[in-house]
């Protein structure tokens, strides 16, 4: 008996999401056809010119977005920000910083302090125990 292996594929939208790319910006062929593993991995490791492109240049989704700006993605929403950005769009709001802006990146720190607070506060807990 023989098993012949099926090709793995996923939905457009999942793919570029692995790519860290806005989807309706991507080519028509993209979003239009299911994307195989081997296609993804080698997009991955030697991505086409519209892909360097859209990294570089944007339209970004917003997890793209927001860690560009340093903020989480609700941080965004509570900013206004609920469209796709492009790489100088992102670098106006940098520079304009709006109030918005601060605030969230002070909250988006405060989160990250605390992340490692309790990291700390669970390994030396760990050390105690001889875990």
């Amino acid at each position: 008996m023989t098993s012949s292996k099926t090709t793995q594929t996923m939905k457009p939208a999942t793919a570029a999401k692995k790519l860290g790319v806005y989807l309706e910006a991507t080519p028509a062929d993209f979003r239009e056809n299911p994307v195989s593993r081997e296609q993804l991995n080698a997009m991955q490791t030697d991505p086409p010119q519209w892909l360097r492109e859209l990294r570089r240049d944007g339209p970004h989704p917003r997890p793209v977005v927001a860690a560009r700006l340093g903020v989480s993605i609700a941080g965004l929403a509570r900013g206004g920000v609920t469209e796709a950005l492009t790489t100088e769009q992102i670098e106006a709001l940098r520079q304009e910083e709006p109030e918005w802006l601060a605030k969230e990146r002070a909250t988006q720190a405060e989160v990250r302090k605390e992340a490692v607070r309790i990291k700390e506060k669970r390994a030396a807990k760990d050390a105690a125990e001889g875990k």
